[in-house]
């Protein structure tokens, strides 16, 4: 991959890691698996709603730590939400038929895909959330020409801003 596949910032605060998932959500297209990367209070979840609601979701957005997956039916697309978080092992995936919600007609998002293993289809984009300061960082990296196509939509939209 070239340069167009990592693309990276600051976020200082909640405000402005919504408005990445925002712009994100204008770049994604159905098909797309995204891993999210970050220690607990990173800013995956909330990346996660700021998506959501770019994407028209005006409902309740919540951490599926415990529901292991919340899915959201959208017009033109689903997006499901994992958190693998609470895996022991990496067999649960398989056991939860969870490859079912992969698909061309899904956008998957992936928290703590460690926990899976190789069981868990490839992401097409990493996303790596971390805690600086009072703020955050993050860094996408394309792993897959969709994901590099993807990232190369979020570049030009946000240059497009400037």
């Amino acid at each position: 991959m070239d340069d167009t596949s990592v693309h990276s910032g600051s976020l200082p605060d909640e405000s402005s890691t919504l408005a990445l998932g925002a712009a994100f959500a204008a770049a994604a297209a159905p098909g797309l698996t995204v891993h999210l990367l970050g220690d607990l209070g990173a800013g995956k979840t909330t990346f996660t709603r700021g998506l959501l609601r770019a994407l028209g979701h005006a409902g309740k957005v919540k951490s599926p730590t415990y529901t292991l997956v919340e899915s959201y039916a959208l017009s033109e697309y689903s997006v499901h939400h994992f958190d693998l978080y609470r895996f022991a092992d990496p067999e649960e995936w398989n056991d939860a038929g969870f490859n079912e919600y992969f698909g061309q007609h899904s956008l998957c998002l992936v928290e703590w895909p460690e926990k899976a293993d190789s069981l868990l289809p490839p992401a097409d984009i990493v996303l790596e959330l971390a805690v600086a300061g009072e703020g955050r960082t993050y860094q996408f990296q394309a792993q897959t020409q969709t994901g590099q196509s993807c990232l190369l939509r979020l570049s030009t939209r946000n240059a497009a801003r400037c």
